[in-house]
């Protein structure tokens, strides 16, 4: 039928296609051959009677989303429409209140101080709090500039902020393979001193109690050390700074202390005790300090198949 329409037809056509539609059509074409008149003749009328039955096409979600329903599990659609639709909201500003503010940021500090001011402008001021924390001071001072000084943004202008918004962010965004939020947030807890950590956590319980759970379930502890068999933990022992060992154990259960100390020879384990009491009282943020040493240490280990960390739930069982 594209060879039949001729060139100016054709190449009208082509501007709707993709490169691989593109590439894959003209394949067909290269080898097509002689077709007789008979056979393009009726191909026309075949493709005149069902454009004629059907009516009008109208692209929809909905629509796309019962077309693959026909031919793919529903997992796998879920899938592929949650990648199309991007973050859950109506328009644009809607959906950018569901993006994570980082992400956002990471964005949005390559684009101009206006056209930052003008997206932190549209959507609500909590979260827009959040963006403007992520940017660099001195670009964020330079939005705030431009947002006290910000008179009424013109149509042209939004729809123009939007155009690219869609393009550039949100597409590549759906692209993007997502990573469990739940763990995401665990991992950064992880990283927190515990105040913050226990501050967080506490304030996360108050508006939502099993997100909590699931990131407590999934953080790394320096108590979690005591799921390492006796082999992994004299391990540990060979390659720590026993310094820090003794000031991270000053924070720690007895179960813990008791499981770092039977493992070491009875005169190292004495030594360590008598260090640890030397030390006095200690600061909360060194004990913290040191024991986020230790589990990074535990994590290398691991990552590097020496030590073994079990949960202990069967099948549930986690290695590092």
């Amino acid at each position: 039928m594209m060879l039949a329409l001729g060139e100016e037809h054709a190449t009208k056509l082509f501007t709707h296609m993709d490169d691989e539609e593109i590439r894959e059509l003209s394949q067909t074409m290269a080898n097509l051959g002689t077709v007789s008149a008979n056979i393009i003749e009726r191909l026309f009328v075949e493709f005149a009677e069902q454009i004629s039955s059907t009516g009008s096409l109208v692209g929809t979600y909905e629509s796309t989303e019962r077309l693959l329903m026909k031919v793919l599990d529903s997992e796998k659609v879920n899938q592929i429409m949650e990648d199309i639709r991007g973050p859950a909201g109506r328009t644009m500003w809607d959906k950018l209140a569901n993006v994570n503010e980082t992400v956002l940021a990471n964005y949005l500090k390559n684009e101009y101080p206006q056209t930052v001011a003008v997206v932190l402008s549209k959507i609500k001021g909590e979260h827009a709090a959040r963006v403007l924390a992520q940017l660099p001071e001195s670009f964020a001072m330079e939005v705030v500039m431009r947002m006290l000084r910000m008179e009424s943004v013109q149509k042209e202008v939004l729809d123009d902020v939007e155009r690219t918004l869609r393009t550039e962010f949100m597409s590549n965004l759906a692209r993007t393979s997502r990573r469990d939020a739940h763990e995401m947030m665990a991992e950064i807890f992880n990283n927190l001193d515990r105040n913050t950590e226990n501050r967080f956590l506490a304030a996360l319980e108050e508006r939502n109690r099993d997100s909590a759970e699931r990131i407590k379930a999934l953080m790394f502890t320096f108590e979690d050390l005591s799921k390492l068999d006796p082999s992994g933990v004299q391990t540990l022992l060979r390659v720590v700074d026993k310094p820090k060992l003794g000031l991270a154990l000053k924070g720690s259960s007895e179960t813990l202390r008791d499981l770092f100390f039977t493992n070491m020879s009875e005169r190292a384990a004495k030594i360590m005790r008598e260090d640890m009491a030397a030390m006095g009282p200690v600061r909360l943020r060194d004990v913290d300090e040191a024991q986020m040493y230790m589990v990074q240490v535990a994590k290398d280990l691991a990552a590097r198949g020496e030590i073994v960390m079990a949960e202990g739930k069967g099948e549930d069982e986690l290695i590092y």
